[in-house]
C-alpha cells in the first residue's frame, strides 16, 4: 500500500525511491550549510549557521562536562526563541535527547514531564523560573551556552540510528501522560521524506516555527533547519491572531507554515491574494479538514496563491506518515498516501487486510516507527506489535487506533477513532486523562468527557460529574482545579452535574444518553450588575452568542465562561466588524473580564486616528 505523492506542476519531481533506511544524521547535514546563511530569525535575536553551530558546540560540550551524552535526556523548559533552537541542536550535538517542556503548560504537568522521564538535566530561561523537581540539576540557558574552554568547533558526537533523538509526551489513556520516544535514524528519515515526496522543495526556505515544543509538529518544522532552511520563531501573540500572523507571513517573507485546520480556517482569507514568485507551502495537519475548507484551500491553490498539503501521523511515527496535496477537483478530504519510508495497513479486528474499499484500522510498519513508550513496556507491546507481513523479520507496526478505507486511487479516507481518544484544535487528547483527572478531585464520585458542539457549531469538550454524597463542590471550582493540572486545551468549556448517569442494558455508561449541555450561566452570579453603555452591551451580545450563554454581567470572565482560542478568534472578528477597531486577540488574553474588555475596546475608538 504504499506510494509516493503525484507529480505537480508547482514542484520539483519527487523520487519515486524509498530512501535510504538509515539517512545522513541531521547532525551531519547541519555541518555543511554554509557558515554565512540565515539560520534562525527570533524576537531576540538573529543568528546564522556559524554562529548557531559555535553555540550549540559550547551547549555540547558543557553538557559532556556533566556526563551528558547518548541516551541521557535534557529537559528543554524553554519558549521558542533562539535559545531554543541552540539548546536542542547542542543537545543533539552532544549526543544526547531533548524534552520539550512547553513553560506554558501548569507547574504540575511540567514536574510530571520531567520526574517521569528521568530527565538528567533541565534548562530554562532563568527569567523568573522556578525549579521544576527537586530530583534534577537545573541550568538556565545563559549558564548552559557560556563561553568556556575551547570547544573545538562543531563536532556531533557520533550515534547509532537508534539512539533517541527525543521524548515528546502525548495524552494518555490510562490517566497520564505517556512519553514517546524517537530515534535518531527516524527524525532525519522525516526530513529526507518530506524532501523526497516534494514537500519540503525550496532552497533557502523560510520555515515558520509555528508549534509549541511540546507538540510533534514542532520536529517538522526544526529538521528542516538541518538542510539549510531559515528558522523564522512565530510569537505566541502572533500566532494565535490569524490577522498578525498573516501579516508576518508577509513580512518575513514565510515560504513554508505549518498549522491545523482551525486555524488555516480563520487565516486563508487574510493572506495575500498575489502568491508571489514562491507561494507559500501550507503544512495542514493535526485534525480532520471539513469538506468546506478543503474546497476553499484547493480554490487558493489553483489560483496559485498556496501550495497545501494535508498531513497525517501519529507521535509514534515520527510526525508525518501520510501526506495529500489539497487541490482540485476533487473535493473529499483524504489523508493521501504513505511517505516513502512508511507502509500502511488496513486490517480488521483479527488482523486480517480487509476488503478494498472497506473500513478498517489503520497500522503503520516501517523504518520511522518509533522505538515506544519511555518506561511503558506493557503499553509500548500493546500498541506496537509484530508487522503482519514481516512475521520472520522482527518487524513492528504502531496500531494507530484510526479508522479508514482506501479510495480506488490508493489515497486514504480518515473515518475518525476506534477509541477514546479525540482530535481537537490539533491536540490529541485521550478523554479517558481528563476522566481520571476530574475523579481525582475532591467530591467527584463518577465523570464523563465527550466532544461536543456548541450553539455556534465549534466542537469543544463536556465534562460530566456526579458529585459524592455530602460532597459540595461546583463547576467553577472544577475548572479552576483542572486548570492548574491539564493544559488548557484540556480543560472541557462545559461542565454538567448528574444525580446519576445513563447506563446501557449491560451496565456500562450510555454516552449517547448523555445530555446537551444547557446554556451556560453568568460566572459573576453574586454581583454581576447591569450592562450599561454600547460598547459593553455588544460585546455581551457577541459573548452571549460565541460562547452560548444565557446571561452575561459585566463581571464575568471569557475563559471561564468556556472561552478558548477559536472563540477568541471569532470574538475579535465580531467586534472588527461591528465597531470597526483594530482589536487584537491578545486583548481578550490580557482582558478576559467583560467590563475590562469595554473599557479597553473604548479607549481604541477614542485615540486619535493616524
Amino acid at each position: 500500500m504504499t506510494a509516493v505523492l503525484p507529480e505537480r506542476a508547482t514542484a520539483p519531481a519527487p523520487r519515486t525511491t524509498v530512501p535510504s533506511a538509515t539517512p545522513a544524521d541531521l547532525m551531519e547535514r547541519l555541518a555543511r550549510v554554509p557558515g554565512g546563511r540565515t539560520a534562525v530569525v527570533a524576537a531576540d535575536r538573529t543568528l546564522d549557521f556559524a554562529e548557531l553551530r559555535a553555540e550549540a558546540a559550547r551547549i555540547a560540550a558543557r553538557l559532556a562536562g556533566l556526563g551528558i551524552g547518548r541516551e541521557s535526556v535534557v529537559a528543554l523548559c524553554l519558549p521558542r526563541g533562539a535559545d531554543l533552537v541552540a539548546a536542542l541542536v547542542g543537545t543533539l550535538t552532544a549526543g544526547a535527547a531533548y524534552l520539550p517542556v512547553d513553560p506554558n503548560l501548569p507547574a504540575d504537568r511540567r514536574r510530571y514531564l520531567v520526574e517521569d522521564a528521568r530527565a538528567d538535566l533541565v534548562v530554562t530561561s532563568g527569567a523568573g523560573a522556578e525549579p521544576l523537581t527537586g530530583g534534577v540539576p537545573h541550568l538556565t540557558a545563559a549558564e548552559l551556552s557560556a563561553p568556556g574552554p575551547d570547544a573545538g568547533g562543531f563536532r556531533p558526537l557520533p550515534v547509532s540510528a537508534d539512539t533517541l533523538a527525543y521524548v515528546i509526551y502525548t495524552s494518555g489513556s490510562t490517566g497520564r501522560p505517556k512519553g514517546v520516544e524517537i530515534g535518531r535514524a527516524s527524525a532525519a528519515a522525516l526530513l529526507d521524506e518530506l524532501e523526497g515526496a516534494g514537500i519540503a522543495v525550496t532552497d533557502g526556505g523560510r520555515v515558520g516555527w509555528n508549534a509549541s515544543p511540546s507538540f510533534d509538529a514542532s520536529v517538522q518544522q526544526w529538521v528542516r533547519l538541518c538542510r539549510g532552511d531559515t528558522l523564522v520563531m512565530v510569537d505566541e501573540e502572533t500566532r494565535r491572531d490569524p490577522a498578525l500572523l498573516a501579516a508576518f507571513v508577509d513580512a518575513h517573507a514565510l515560504t513554508d507554515l505549518d498549522l491545523t485546520p482551525s486555524h488555516a480556517d480563520p487565516l486563508l482569507d487574510l493572506l495575500s491574494a498575489d502568491g508571489g514568485p514562491r507561494p507559500l507551502t501550507l503544512l495542514v495537519g493535526g485534525e480532520a479538514v471539513s469538506p468546506a475548507l478543503w474546497e476553499r484551500i484547493a480554490a487558493r491553490a489553483a489560483a496559485g496563491t498556496v501550495r497545501a498539503v494535508n498531513l497525517y501521523g501519529p507521535t509514534e511515527c515520527t510526525v508525518d506518515s501520510t501526506a495529500g496535496w489539497i487541490e482540485g477537483p476533487d473535493t473529499e478530504p483524504h489523508i493521501g498516501t504513505a511517505l516513502p519510508g512508511l507502509r500502511t495497513r488496513l486490517l480488521d479486528e483479527r488482523l486480517r487486510p480487509v476488503p478494498e474499499g472497506a473500513t478498517g484500522e489503520l497500522y503503520l510498519a516501517g523504518p520511522r516507527v518509533g522505538r515506544g513508550y519511555r518506561r511503558r513496556p506493557a503499553l509500548t507491546a500493546d500498541r506496537f506489535v509484530p508487522d503482519v507481513e514481516d512475521p520472520a523479520g522482527g518487524g513492528r507496526m504502531y496500531r494507530t487506533g484510526d479508522l479508514c478505507r482506501m479510495r480506488p486511487d490508493g489515497r486514504l479516507v480518515s473515518l475518525g477513532r476506534a477509541d477514546g481518544q479525540v482530535k481537537l484544535r490539533g491536540h490529541r487528547i485521550e478523554l479517558p486523562e481528563i476522566e481520571a483527572a476530574l475523579t481525582r478531585l475532591p467530591g467527584v464520585a463518577e465523570a464523563a468527557v465527550l466532544v461536543r458542539e456548541d450553539q455556534g457549531g465549534t466542537p469543544g469538550l463536556a465534562a460530566y460529574y456526579r458529585v459524592a454524597t455530602g460532597a459540595g463542590v461546583t463547576a467553577e471550582e472544577l475548572r479552576t482545579l483542572l486548570a492548574a493540572e491539564l493544559p488548557s486545551y484540556m480543560v472541557p468549556s462545559s461542565f454538567t452535574a448528574l444525580e446519576r448517569f445513563p447506563t446501557t442494558t449491560n451496565g456500562k455508561l450510555d454516552r449517547a444518553a448523555l445530555p446537551a449541555p444547557a446554556a451556560r450561566e453568568s460566572a459573576g452570579a453574586v454581583d454581576t450588575g447591569e450592562l450599561s453603555g454600547e460598547v459593553e452591551r455588544l460585546i455581551g451580545g457577541v459573548w452571549a452568542t460565541v460562547l452560548g450563554a444565557s446571561r452575561i454581567g459585566p463581571e464575568d470572565n471569557f475563559f471561564k465562561l468556556g472561552g478558548h482560542s477559536l472563540l477568541a478568534i471569532k470574538l475579535v472578528s465580531r467586534v472588527r466588524a461591528e465597531l470597526k477597531v483594530a482589536l487584537p486577540v491578545k486583548a481578550v488574553y490580557s482582558h478576559p473580564r467583560l467590563r475590562d474588555l469595554a473599557r479597553h475596546i473604548e479607549e481604541l475608538l477614542a485615540a486619535p486616528k493616524p
